[in-house]
């Protein structure tokens, strides 16, 4: 089968995940539900920017393209007698628990519940699968939503978070949907989706209870690729349904709320992942969102929110005063 995608070399592909040819019925797949312009366009896009961070002296401080920035930070950390503890506290996953207060909610999901996996970054150390796996296993929800970040860097093969992937979908209950973040590859979709992983991209769906329903839409990575449509999947949205919105950064708050959406379910920032004391983050890699919207739950006019510190850990498998997190939202009728 001829295909008009860019190739597998081009793409930086690794050849043994799977052939060209069945790479390419994935992705015309992908153009059938999406659009051919719109997977080329982001195929593009990640093409480009892989090559951009491959290239020497590109973003010298990019962790992507700048190759010792991994040694730099193990070996600072070791110099101030940190790392280990560091490594111990990104595995250190907490369950946090938020109680969401949306007026409109229907009274049958007043207590429903979100369970909310961010960031994983699951192909960062072999181990990291069943750090999360431990964590989520005794834990009750009604739906899981994932807002994105499965692999570690931002470009090459994406099959081992795939597997990693495989390890830990037996042990979330019931539907997982889910967006992709700046991390992620629009390769990953088919193989999310073959796990029972369904992606949201630029998409929603309605969540029937009771004979009452609640309007859940994703979107597309709203921080590098810039491929978000808010207001397409505003725009079916039934009027006065409980309206709530994936989106893997929270620097789509704005569109959000001028939207109609009453919840906004984020992650990313990572909370900032090495923080000063008092969790105080350094960096949290926005660059249109406000600090108090980058951890934590928040409010914007109508519309709350909730942006994840997330389950695991960017560039380097450490944390320091930012504990990893999955989060249970409870869903309440009212105006809290």
């Amino acid at each position: 089968m001829k295909s008009g995608y860019p190739t597998s070399f081009a793409l930086g592909i690794d050849p043994s995940a799977g052939s060209a040819e069945t790479e390419n019925d994935a992705l015309n797949l992908l153009a059938r539900r999406f659009g051919a312009d719109r997977v080329e366009r982001r195929l593009q896009l990640e093409a480009d920017y892989a090559q951009h961070v491959r290239q020497f002296g590109y973003r010298l401080f990019h962790f992507d393209s700048w190759y010792s920035a991994h040694s730099l930070i193990r070996n600072s950390l070791r110099l101030v007698g940190l790392h280990e503890r560091a490594r111990r506290n990104a595995r250190a996953v907490r369950l946090c628990e938020n109680e969401v207060f949306l007026p409109t909610l229907p009274p049958a999901f007043d207590g429903y519940t979100l369970l909310q996996i961010s960031d994983p970054h699951l192909d960062t150390s072999a181990d990291i699968p069943e750090v999360l796996i431990d964590c989520i296993r005794r834990v009750d929800y009604d739906l899981c939503v994932l807002t994105g970040d499965f692999r570690t860097r931002t470009f090459g093969p994406h099959q081992p978070t795939l597997a990693a992937l495989a390890r830990v979908r037996p042990h979330l209950q019931g539907a997982v949907y889910a967006v992709l973040g700046n991390h992620d590859t629009l390769r990953l979709v088919p193989g999310m989706e073959a796990l029972g992983i369904r992606v949201l991209l630029n998409e929603a769906v309605t969540i029937d209870r009771a004979g009452a329903a609640l309007y859940l839409a994703g979107i597309d990575d709203a921080h590098y690729y810039r491929l978000h449509d808010v207001d397409k999947v505003a725009r079916a949205k039934p009027t006065d349904t409980t309206a709530i919105l994936l989106s893997h950064t929270p620097e789509a708050y704005r569109e959000a709320a001028a939207a109609g959406f009453d919840f906004m379910l984020s992650g990313h920032t990572h909370g900032g992942q090495i923080c000063l004391p008092g969790g105080f983050p350094l960096i949290t890699d926005t660059t249109n969102c406000p600090r108090r919207f980058t951890k934590g739950a928040w409010r914007y006019e109508n519309l709350r929110g909730y942006t994840s510190a997330g389950s695991g850990a960017s560039i380097v498998d450490v944390r320091l005063n930012c504990p990893p997190e999955v989060t249970l939202h409870r869903l309440r009728r009212g105006v809290g």
